[in-house]
C-alpha cells in the first residue's frame, strides 16, 4: 500500500477541514460538511468559521442558529456540538450507545430504582413547558425522586433523549443561560432520512481522512466499527508508522509541499480532538508545554499546518489586544504573517476596538 507521510496526511486532513484555503460557501453546507462544530463555548466556534469561510461575518451563523437551521446538541463524544438541524436527528440515534455507555460509567448507580419511562416523562413535561439548565432541572426532578442524586436525575434525561441548548445562548455577542429543552419541542416535525454507520464514516473521512478505525471510533465515541470500515468501497494506505489508513477514493490529498497559511483556531477546534493519533497536526514540541488539563483550552495557531504557536486576547470597549507566541523562534516572515492575520481576526472580533496585535 501506498505510504502517507506525516506531511502528506497533515495537508489532506487540512485540506477538508478548509484550512488550506477558505472556502467560498454558506455556513449550512460548511457545517454539513465539517459534520458539526465542537462547541460547549458559546461564542469561540465562532472563529472556526472565521478561519474557514471566505467572506464569513458572525451574523451568518447567528442568524441560522436563532432560525433554528443549525443547533447545539450534544453528541460525539458526549460534547456539545453545532450541526444542522437534520444532521442533529440524523446524527443523535446513531451517537444514543456512546451517550448511554458514558451515563452509566458517572451516573448508573445513582439511578438504580428509578424507573426509565417514568423519569423521561417527567423530564421531557419540564423541559417543555420551559427550558432549564440541568441544576434546575434536578431540583424539579427531585422533588418525585427525593432519595437520588439530583444531578444524575438530569444527566438521565440528558442521555436518554435528545436535548438542544436553546438561544439566546450561542447567539453572537449574546449572553445566555446553558438551558435545554427536546428536540422536538425545538425543531416541530421534521422528517429526515435515517443514517447509518457507513454514511456516517463516509461523512467523517469527508471532514477529517485519511483515517484509521480508532481514529472513526475516537471521533464518534462509537466501538466495532472495523467491519463497517473494512466492508466500504474505500482506497487504503499506511502511515510513516505502519499503521493502515482508510480514505474515500475522491477525496482531496494534496502534495505534501503544498503551502499553508498561518491559521488561528479556537479553544475546541475539531482539527486537534477528531483523531486517536493527532500526530498530524499536534507536535512534541506542543505537548512538552504540559498544558493543565483542568485549565483553560489553548487556543493555537498553525504555522506551516501544525500547532506551532499559541494566541490570546483582552477585548475591552476601547482597545483590542492580540497575544501570540511561537512554540519556538519565530522567522521575520512569520512573525508578519501572523501580525496580518491577527490584525483580520481583531477586526472581525471586535470591529470598533482599536486593534494591537503583540507577536513575542
Amino acid at each position: 500500500m501506498t505510504v502517507l507521510s506525516l506531511r502528506a496526511l497533515n495537508r489532506a486532513t487540512l485540506a477538508r477541514q478548509l484550512l488550506i484555503e477558505r472556502a467560498d460557501i454558506g455556513v449550512h453546507t460548511a457545517v454539513e460538511h465539517l459534520v458539526g462544530l465542537q462547541a460547549q463555548t458559546p461564542q469561540t466556534w465562532y472563529v472556526g468559521f472565521w478561519s474557514r469561510l471566505a467572506g464569513f461575518t458572525p451574523d451568518l451563523a447567528s442568524d441560522l442558529l436563532e432560525s433554528r437551521e443549525l443547533v447545539r446538541i450534544a453528541l460525539m463524544r458526549g460534547t456539545i456540538h453545532l450541526v444542522t438541524a437534520d444532521d442533529c436527528l440524523r446524527l443523535r440515534p446513531l451517537i444514543d450507545p456512546m451517550l448511554e455507555r458514558a451515563f452509566k460509567g458517572v451516573f448508573g448507580k445513582r439511578v438504580v430504582g428509578v424507573d426509565r419511562d417514568e423519569l423521561l416523562a417527567a423530564g421531557r413535561a419540564i423541559l417543555e413547558d420551559r427550558p432549564l439548565i440541568f441544576s434546575d432541572l434536578g431540583k424539579e426532578l427531585s422533588q418525585k425522586w427525593p432519595d437520588h442524586d439530583p444531578a444524575a436525575l438530569a444527566q438521565a434525561v440528558r442521555a436518554w433523549t435528545p436535548l438542544v441548548q436553546v438561544t439566546p445562548r450561542g447567539l453572537w455577542g449574546r449572553p445566555g443561560a446553558a438551558a435545554h429543552t427536546t428536540v422536538e419541542q425545538w425543531l416541530g416535525e421534521r422528517a429526515v432520512e435515517p443514517m447509518d454507520l457507513v454514511e456516517l464514516v463516509r461523512r467523517y473521512l469527508a471532514a477529517f481522512g485519511p483515517a484509521s478505525v480508532k481514529d472513526v471510533q475516537l471521533w464518534c465515541g462509537l466501538t466495532r466499527l472495523a467491519e463497517v470500515v473494512k466492508g466500504m468501497d474505500l482506497v487504503k494506505f499506511t502511515d510513516d508508522q505502519g499503521r493502515e489508513l482508510f480514505d474515500l477514493p475522491d477525496a482531496p490529498r494534496p502534495d505534501a509541499d503544498t503551502p499553508v497559511p498561518i491559521r488561528f483556531l479556537y479553544d475546541f477546534d475539531n482539527l486537534l480532538l477528531s483523531h486517536a493519533d493527532r500526530s498530524r497536526v499536534i507536535t512534541d514540541l506542543y505537548r512538552a508545554q504540559d498544558f493543565d488539563p483542568h485549565g483553560p483550552m489553548p487556543r493555537v495557531i498553525l504555522i506551516d499546518g501544525v500547532t506551532a504557536g499559541l494566541w490570546t486576547t483582552e477585548i475591552s470597549r476601547d482597545k483590542a489586544v492580540l497575544s501570540a507566541r511561537g512554540l519556538s523562534k519565530l522567522t521575520k516572515a512569520q512573525k508578519s504573517e501572523i501580525e496580518a492575520e491577527g490584525s483580520a481576526l481583531l477586526a472581525f472580533l471586535a470591529p470598533d476596538a482599536e486593534p494591537d496585535v503583540r507577536v513575542g
